[in-house]
This record gives structure tokens, C-alpha cells and sequence, in this order.
């Protein structure tokens, strides 16, 4: 059959294409995991004096503990003194001991992102001159790592399972086969979601402390963390969790319960209510991640959250329903059997789950990227590319299930009238061996009962005609006495016997039904093709659980724009120096990082160049570059220098005069489009 495209769907079709490309365009400033942007002292610095504190700034609030920040000497030693402290904004500091000798040391961080995940790293810095130094750059610890992260990783897997396992069955109950909530392979598979989702909560909740802080078994049971844990905003959250699968608890027990036991025409007005009390306790099951996690902090928070509630709310719908669909069609009883009506009503479900998830998706994956190349440059970006193929996968093997679905529409009418007529006709030797049966054991009990009267009257008629035959007649009486007795056995044999050949003609009939349905090829592909679904989706599940966990694409390339910007080299052996400077101008495309180029950095002239980038490390072609340079000490300046475009991201300029010595502020402004521009500066030692 030949499909068109009506000019309505392809309007739509470019119309969603268009605002996807909008979306991406126009991005705008977003972070999840905090990153690093500046510090100071700066990485690889050596300064003259040793500082009275270290100081570092992230790009968004974090949380911290006593071990948050640590300075460890050339021994590896901490010199750092009291808990880090708030000093401005997303700056945090530690005081560090007065006197400490010349030679290098490391400043190692971890801290937790207001999404909750924890983060880390490492550098250094030197006093007087670099030394060599006992602590390696591993210092940076394995954050979220080891056992402790595996085994976090593991539970927040089992949660959304459970989440989705509970929720799904549940809706695939309700709103495809009101029947089922009798049927026990879907109780026990809603239940098990329930049970699933709540021992992962807790076993996240034991789990966080040493999660955010020493990663070691032995302080998950350390009630001082866990009391910690509790204050926070992840802790909440799964707290909150709990109380709301005592709710959950409380709507299975009831639509497992009374509802089942209701008749049909009861179920629908309970249906309703069950209905928005399940959906209101599912919403707040879906908030208690996506007011703790990414969807909480960065871009857009208040559009984000919904967002996240509904796209985890589609995901438990259209995966947990087909869980509950697939255990229906292989273990649902031959009396209860799933109809073409029930796999057309998931169907239209499924459809409307996965238009609510690409709409949500599109958006979530704007917001956590921000722009095209992050797809590949990006950890977050390349996690998501496979998402997205394995849900396209999903995608198809669903259509290929449409149309088993649709086959079964076709040919069902047929295929139940003729398995009618031939199990009527198979019943029916069987029906006459049963009605054989009956009458044998009638006739039996008829015989029984006549001889039984004919010896009463014979031993009437005797006594009436001689009394002295009395005890002779009395001997054939009793002789005669034990026929009605068993006549009555016989009747009472035959009626166990017909409820016997009853139950089995049940059984037999229970099995040819099964055996009927199991038989019929488009049932059979629809099993298989939903099998598959539920395969590729147990994947689609593990790949976004990793994807929680990773540290998304804008956050990714905000930081390593901070680490360029951060990381200055002093002159080499040559004189020469460099310096990264990140900038935003705020608009459109307006994020980078400029590199500046002095050589030989000395008295009189020099030559410099100035590369603009990316924060993805490709040449960034903007309109206008501008560089000053000021000697405040001396007062000088700033004095003004205009390079020359050179090619796409390079500016070049000769014969820069640089009068004396000093620390000079070099200040580069930068244009990206006709409105935006920003400057941005640094201070370097010159001469």
C-alpha cells in the first residue's frame, strides 16, 4: 500500500524541524554539574609569597564538608586550616597555615553540584620556585567512583526501574484491560515494582554519605553521614519518596483488592478515581527526581522540572506498559486472555507516550547541550546520539508490533468463528461419552429402586397371608434390604463421577483454548516483536541512567573554556607568554575562549597574536578584536592596540611597545555581532 505525506503533516514535519534548529541557535547559558572556572592561586602559578588562603570559584553553589577542600605540601601534608567557607557568590575558600616553606603544592577539591552529583579535581601551585612533591594528580580522587559509585549507579538503576515497572503496569491495567488487575502475573509484576523502587530508595539513602565524600564501604552505615544526608536536598528528596510509596502501597492494595472484585460495570466509575489518585501519586514520584537532579539547576528550571516529570511520566507509561503487555500475552490465564481490543488500546497509548517523549526530549537535550557540535565533542553528547539511535530502534520494532496488531484486528472475527466450530466439534464425541455415562448411572439407580419396591410388596402380600411364614419372610426381607442401599450408592458414585468428567472436560477445554491461542501466527509475532521492545528498552534504560550520572554537554565545555581561561604560562625560555581568557557576550552564539600570544614579554617591542576559539577548541570568526594594555601601579594606560585580522580566529599585531616593567592587566574585547560584545582581562608580569 503506497503511503502519502498530506500537506498538513509535511508543514508539521518542517515546522518541528525548524524550532529543533531555533532551539539549538539560539542556546543560551546552562550547567548540572558545577565546573571549575577560576581559583587563586591560578593552576601552575608560582608566586612570590605564600597566599593566606586558597580560593575557589565554580560555576554554580556548591556543597561542601570539612574535607571539601584540601592543600597538601610537597610531603603531602595538609596545611589547609578550618572548613571552607563561602566568601562571595560561587566562591568558596580555606585558610591555610602562615610560614609555609618554598615548593610545590596541591589543592585538591570535592564538592556536590546543586544537581547532587558529586565532582572533583586537583591542582597545583608553587611558593618561591616548583619542588618535586610526594602527592600524584590522582589527588583529584576518583569522585562517584569505585565500589561506592557502582553500587550507587546500580540503585539508581533499580529505582527507575521499579518507577517504571510500577507505574506502567498500573496505567496498562487501568486504561487497557480493567480485567487484568485480577490476573496474578500482573499483581505479582506491579508489586514487584513497588518493592523494587522503595529498597533502592533506601538503599540510596544509605549509599549517599560515602557517595558524596570518602567513597568507602565502611561509612555507609555511619549514621553522622546519613543525619547529613538528610539535611540535603538529595536527602529530602528521597525521604519524600519514601512517604509517597506508603501512598503507592495503598493504591495497589486497592486496585488489586476492591477494584477486582468490583463487576464491570462498577469498575468504571471506581477507574476514574483510581485514575487521578494514581496519577497524582506518580507525579510526585517523577518530582522527587527532577526537583534533586539536572532539571533542578541551570537553564530554565521552572520550565525544566515539568518537563522532566512528563518525559519520566511517558517513559513509565510506554515501557512499563509494554512490560505489562508482554507478561499478559505469554502468562495471562486461557479464561482471562489478552484481546486485539487491549493490545489496540496500549497501542494508542504507546503513541501518545512517545510523541510527550520526543517533545520533552528535544527540549531536555537543547538545555543539557546547548549546541550542535556537543553531540560529539561532548561525553553527555555522545551518550545521548545513542540514546536517541536505541529509542529509534524501539521506535521501529513498535511499528513492526502495530502491525501484528492490526493483523489481529484483521482476521480475529475468522479465526474466533472457526476455532468455535472446531472445538465444538472435537467437544462433541466427548460430550457423548459423557451423556453415555449419565444414562448408564440413571438406568442403574432406576433398576435399583424398582426391585427394591417389587420386595416390599412381596413381603406385604406374605405377611398378610400367613403369619406363621412371618420370620421366613422377614429372613427374605432383610435378604432383600441391602438393593435399595445400593441403589442409593450407585446414584451417589455417578454424580461424583459426572463432576469429575465435568472438571476434566474443563481442563481439557481450558488447554485447547491455550493451545488454540498459542497456535495462532499473528499472536505469535506480536509476542516476539514485543519481546524485542522490551529487550532494546531494559538498554534504553541503562544508557539513561549513565546519562544522569555524566556531566552534560554545556557544563562540559563551560569548563574546559575555565581550565584554558584559568591556566596562564609564564615566559619560557624564549621570554614568550600566553594567556586564555574565556569570554560571553551573551548573545547568539556568543561563548569562547581567547588565547594572547607576547613574544619576547620584555621592555620594548613585541610581538603578539590573538587566537579566538570555541569552547570546542575550532577557530571562531567574530568581527572585532580589540587589546589594551595597563600598568595601574605606574598609572599607565591603558594603552590601546588594534591587531590586524589575519585569517578566521587569528588577529596578529607588530611592534607593540611596552615601556617598563611590571604586572600589566591585558584587556581584550572581543565582538561577535553587531550588538554583542564583552572584555575580558588578565594580569601578567612583562619585563
Amino acid at each position: 500500500m503506497k503511503t502519502t505525506i498530506t500537506p498538513r503533516v509535511r508543514t508539521l514535519v518542517l515546522l518541528f524541524l525548524a524550532v529543533v534548529g531555533m532551539l539549538f541557535a539560539g542556546a543560551g547559558t546552562a550547567s548540572a554539574h558545577a565546573a571549575l572556572t577560576g581559583s587563586d592561586p591560578s593552576s601552575g602559578v608560582v608566586v612570590n609569597k605564600a597566599p593566606t588562603q586558597v580560593s575557589l570559584t565554580f560555576s554554580e553553589k556548591v556543597a561542601t564538608n570539612n574535607d571539601s577542600l584540601r592543600v597538601l605540601d610537597p610531603k603531602g601534608k595538609r596545611v589547609d586550616v578550618g572548613k571552607p567557607s563561602n566568601i562571595s557568590g560561587t566562591t568558596y575558600a580555606t585558610q591555610i597555615r602562615s610560614g609555609l616553606p618554598d615548593g610545590t603544592y596541591t589543592v585538591a577539591w570535592q564538592v556536590v553540584s546543586a544537581d547532587s552529583h558529586p565532582v572533583g579535581g586537583a591542582f597545583t601551585f608553587s611558593i618561591g620556585s616548583p619542588s618535586k612533591t610526594t602527592v600524584s594528580a590522582s589527588a583529584e580522587q576518583d569522585v562517584g567512583g569505585g565500589l561506592v559509585g557502582g553500587l550507587y549507579g546500580f540503585g539508581r538503576y533499580m529505582s527507575y526501574a521499579g518507577f517504571i515497572v510500577m507505574v506502567g503496569g498500573a496505567a496498562f491495567v487501568l486504561a487497557c484491560w480493567q480485567r487484568g488487575a485480577g490476573v496474578r502475573a500482573l499483581q505479582r509484576l506491579v508489586v514487584s515494582g513497588w518493592v523494587s523502587l522503595t529498597a533502592a530508595t533506601l538503599w540510596l539513602l544509605l549509599l549517599r554519605g560515602s557517595y558524596t565524600t570518602s567513597g568507602k564501604i565502611g561509612d555507609i552505615f555511619d549514621l553522622n553521614l546519613l543525619g547529613q544526608v538528610l539535611q540535603t536536598k538529595t536527602g529530602a528528596s528521597l525521604v519524600s519518596r519514601l512517604l509517597l510509596l506508603a501512598a503507592a502501597a495503598l493504591f495497589i492494595a486497592v486496585l488489586f483488592g476492591a477494584y477486582d472484585k468490583r463487576e464491570d460495570e462498577e469498575k468504571r466509575d471506581l477507574t476514574f478515581g483510581l485514575a487521578i489518585g494514581g496519577g497524582v501519586v506518580a507525579a510526585g514520584l517523577a518530582a522527587s527526581w527532577a526537583l534533586s537532579e539536572h532539571a533542578s539547576t541551570g537553564l530554565q528550571p521552572g520550565i525544566a522540572m515539568p518537563v522532566d516529570v512528563i518525559h519520566l511520566l511517558a517513559v513509565a507509561a510506554w515501557l512499563g506498559g509494554l512490560t505489562a503487555l508482554l507478561v499478559s500475552l505469554y502468562r495471562a490465564p486461557a479464561d482471562n486472555p489478552v484481546g486485539r481490543a487491549v493490545v489496540q488500546r496500549f497501542s494508542r497509548l504507546a503513541f501518545g507516550s512517545v510523541v510527550a517523549l520526543v517533545a520533552t526530549g528535544i527540549y531536555q537535550s537543547w538545555r543539557q547541550l546547548g549546541s550542535w557540535s556537543a553531540f560529539t565533542d561532548t561525553g553527555y553528547g555522545q551518550l545521548l546520539l545513542v540514546k536517541i539511535g536505541l529509542v529509534a530502534l524501539l521506535v521501529g520494532i513498535a511499528s513492526i508490533s502495530r502491525r501484528w496488531t492490526g493483523r489481529l484486528a484483521d482476521t480475529a472475527e475468522i479465526s474466533v468463528t472457526e476455532k468455535a466450530v472446531e472445538a465444538a466439534e472435537e467437544r462433541e464425541p466427548e460430550k457423548e461419552h459423557v451423556t453415555a455415562s449419565a444414562k448408564a448411572v440413571d438406568s442403574g439407580a432406576k433398576a435399583s429402586a424398582a426391585h427394591t419396591d417389587s420386595g416390599a410388596k412381596a413381603s406385604a402380600a406374605v405377611t398378610d397371608s400367613t403369619a406363621a411364614d412371618s420370620a421366613g419372610v422377614g429372613a427374605s426381607a432383610e435378604a432383600d434390604e441391602p438393593a435399595p442401599a445400593s441403589g442409593a450408592s450407585n446414584g451417589t458414585g455417578g454424580s461424583k463421577r459426572a463432576a469429575q468428567l465435568a472438571r476434566q472436560q474443563a481442563a481439557v477445554d481450558s488447554t485447547r483454548q491455550k493451545r488454540l491461542r498459542d497456535a495462532d501466527p499473528n499472536l505469535f509475532g506480536l509476542r516476539r516483536s514485543v519481546l524485542a521492545e522490551a529487550a532494546v528498552a531494559v538498554v534504553v534504560l541503562a544508557v539513561t541512567t549513565a546519562l544522569t550520572t555524566t556531566e552534560p554537554g554545556r557544563t562540559e565545555e563551560d569548563a574546559k573554556a575555565a581550565k584554558a581561561s584559568s591556566s596562564s604560562s609564564s615566559s619560557s625560555s624564549s621570554g614568550a607568554l600566553t594567556l586564555d581568557m574565556s569570554f560571553d557576550t551573551g548573545g547568539t552564539d556568543g561563548k569562547g575562549v581567547i588565547r594572547v600570544d607576547i613574544d619576547p614579554a620584555r621592555v620594548g617591542g613585541n610581538e603578539m597574536h590573538v587566537y579566538v576559539q570555541r569552547p570546542n577548541g575550532r577557530a571562531f570568526d567574530v568581527p572585532e578584536v580589540k587589546v589594551a594594555f595597563t600598568l595601574a601601579a605606574k598609572k599607565i594606560g591603558p594603552l590601546p592596540v588594534t591587531p590586524d585580522r589575519i585569517t578566521t580566529g587569528h588577529w596578529a599585531a607588530n611592534g607593540i611597545q611596552i615601556p617598563m616593567a611590571g604586572d600589566w592587566k591585558i584587556s581584550v574585547t572581543v565582538r561577535t555581532s553587531d550588538i554583542d560584545q564583552t572584555t575580558v582581562d588578565k594580569n601578567a608580569q612583562i619585563g
